[in-house]
């Protein structure tokens, strides 16, 4: 006769081997239009642009990249450029946009989605206040002029490529000749 087999080893065995694995947290901290409001109080139109060439596109940041750039306006003149970007943090998209005011200068940069589960420290005002003020001309890298958080070097590193490459989209086809 032989005996049952116990199963009390089973649960705790299979919770030991079970694949670890980090969700994502999918967080929306802003809308595009609440962005757009909250970057440019004072217009009263966002023109979208035709999107990217395709060949500089594949230049600044390879091929299938396409960031929706608006015109910000205020009874007709322009206040400057409104561009929401996607940039990967760790194995996440984080949704950002960047307020460039009617001479090319970062006016300002919010998170609009983080979908990673660490590094959100790059919604921190202070951290992307570093950015205000920045143009083409500068080198917006991280380490050298935009001070990098712990614990979030993918996320900065991710998103301060991205400023640099949307600055670059400006100065090279949003920049208007004087």
């Amino acid at each position: 006769m032989t005996r049952p087999v116990r199963s009390r080893w089973i649960l705790p065995l299979g919770l030991v081997a079970a694949p670890a694995f980090h969700a994502a947290l999918a967080t929306q901290y802003l809308s595009v239009a609440e962005a757009q409001r909250a970057m440019f109080a004072d217009a009263d139109a966002f023109h979208a642009l035709p999107p990217v060439d395709t060949a500089l596109a594949t230049e600044l940041g390879g091929a299938g990249w396409s960031p929706q750039v608006f015109e910000a306006g205020k009874g007709g003149a322009r206040l400057g450029w409104f561009i929401v970007d996607r940039v990967i943090g760790k194995t996440e998209l984080i949704t950002y946009a960047l307020a460039l005011d009617a001479t090319g200068a970062v006016k300002a940069i919010e998170i609009l989605d983080y979908r990673e589960t660490h590094g959100s420290e790059v919604r921190l005002a202070a951290w992307r206040k570093q950015f205000v003020g920045k143009t083409a001309h500068d080198a917006v890298e991280l380490d050298r002029d935009i001070k990098g958080i712990s614990g979030a070097t993918l996320s900065t590193r991710h998103v301060t490529e991205g400023v640099h490459r949307l600055l670059q989209l400006h100065e090279r086809a949003l920049r208007v000749a004087d």
